[in-house]
């Protein structure tokens, strides 16, 4: 096992305008589980490429425990691809297909045999060990791809959208199979997902990306309890958090179309005029009538058993109402028809206050 170094690597494909990963300065501990997540195009799966050695770095360099990789072949940098499309050999079997690098690395007959087994029992896959990847289904034919990747005992494991392939229920399962499997294991994986839920459920850490620039680095809970900026504000978080122009009114307060929301004073007493809030959807209350608050026009509920979320619009005098949405999670089963007015309020410590301008996060 070791850790993993990007040191201010960058990767300009030929003819483009910008890096496809720019200056990307990351360290990945020694057993850590890293996710790098952000939409399409931001870097991710490119620099996954490039620690695999499957592109090459424009500037910057690669490191794998002490060792410089960049210029390496990626056959001799101990590591192991698991893929979105599986990449199995049709013709062979579950057994075969999971022993192949072994046995191309001339390991002997009896030792591929004795790490294919234990593999398979890692996997739950010793009743198809004698089974062709048409016979299986996609889930697991997934956990074949993970066990040959396992058999290889690397030093690191990269894993690329391994789940894209899944139906939804399945992927459920599989990711929290693959993440208790990398932490009895202890090897060091670097995972790329666009799916900010599977990277928040997964990770010890994530590294959020946009336009091949690294956003922020840290512990799930962190990124969603504080986002350095707009961008990993209303990525993180499933539904996004709800941010909302706004004005500073003085006293601790910004007014959003009018009505007034209570903010950190330090954040308030920093920002002047006009101001981005970020208020996650557990952190609205409807408030009594009677009592003031932002009010809003229910457009619908999304009933969830225990709990549902309310989607709604400003029921202010705006054209562009139906084009904002406010988010607010209640109580399931609340008795409120589509376009009823509530009130909503928070409280100063739930609410993230950032520059518009910039997009940083101006709450301490």
């Amino acid at each position: 096992m070791a850790s993993v170094r990007f040191d201010h690597a960058e990767r300009i494909y030929p003819g483009a305008d910008r890096p496809a990963v720019d200056d990307l300065d990351l360290l990945i501990e020694d057993g850590e589980l890293m996710v790098l997540v952000g939409p399409s195009g931001c870097g991710k799966s490119t620099s996954l490429r490039m620690l695999a050695g499957l592109e090459e770095l424009t500037s910057g360099s690669v490191l794998i425990g002490d060792d410089d990789v960049s210029e390496m072949p990626p056959k001799d940098r101990d590591i192991a691809m698991v893929f979105q499309n599986y990449a199995l050999y049709p013709h062979m079997s579950v057994a075969d297909n999971m022993g192949f690098a072994l046995k191309i690395a001339g390991v002997g007959k009896e030792e591929r045999r004795t790490r294919v087994l234990e593999a398979a029992r890692l996997l739950d896959l010793e009743p198809y060990l004698d089974r062709k990847p048409k016979a299986l289904s996609g889930g697991q034919r997934q956990r074949v791809a993970m066990g040959r990747a396992i058999v290889r005992q690397p030093q690191v494991f990269c894993m690329d959208e391994p789940l894209s392939n899944l139906d939804a229920k399945l992927r459920v399962s599989t990711r929290t199979q693959i993440a208790s499997l990398q932490q009895r294991l202890g090897i060091t994986t670097v995972y790329v997902t666009h799916d900010q839920v599977e990277a928040m459920t997964m990770g010890d850490r994530v590294a959020v990306m946009k336009d091949g620039v690294l956003q922020q680095v840290d512990t799930p809970l962190a990124l969603y309890d504080r986002p350095v900026n707009l961008f990993v504000a209303g990525f993180v978080g499933s539904p996004a958090m709800n941010l909302l122009e706004a004005k500073t009114a003085g006293d601790g307060m910004a007014t959003v179309d009018g009505y007034e929301l209570p903010i950190d004073r330090t954040a308030a007493a920093s920002a002047s005029g006009a101001v981005t809030l970020g208020v996650r959807p557990e952190s609205w209350r409807i408030v009594p009538e009677g009592e003031s608050g932002y009010p809003v026009r229910v457009a619908a509920i999304e009933e969830l058993g225990a709990d549902a979320y309310l989607y709604a619009t400003p029921a202010v005098d705006a054209a562009d109402d139906l084009l904002r949405q406010v988010v607010v999670r209640v109580e399931g089963r609340l008795d409120l028809a589509r376009g009823t007015t509530v009130r909503i309020t928070t409280t100063p410590d739930r609410v993230h206050v950032f520059d518009p301008a910039t997009g940083a996060r101006l709450t301490t």
